[in-house]
């Protein structure tokens, strides 16, 4: 029960990095914002596995006591931080090519 609750908080806090207010699509003009949501969501769809799989493998350092309360939140808006900006680049490059 705490690992789904533990998944929930990490993926809600990485979906809401990623979509707070559609950010990355704003500095586009209105007839590509439409593009660059549907790029970003999938961009977003991609990553959940691997978000969720660091999320897992938190869970179970800090079960085992490897990392404490602080470390663990520090490592995952580290994580959250470094994937989102890799999203972002992404989503730059692939709103390039159209």
């Amino acid at each position: 029960m705490r690992r789904v609750a533990l998944i929930a908080i990490l993926l809600g806090m990485s979906w809401g990095t990623a979509w707070a207010g559609d950010p990355p699509c704003d500095k586009y003009p209105p007839a590509k914002q439409t593009k660059c949501a549907a790029v970003w969501k999938e961009l977003n769809q991609e990553d959940g596995p691997s978000i969720s799989q660091f999320g897992l493998a938190q869970l179970k350092r800090r079960e085992e006591g490897k990392i404490n309360a602080e470390q663990h939140l520090s490592e995952n808006m580290t994580f959250i931080k470094q994937s989102t900006q890799k999203r972002l680049e992404r989503l730059r490059a692939r709103m390039e090519k159209e």
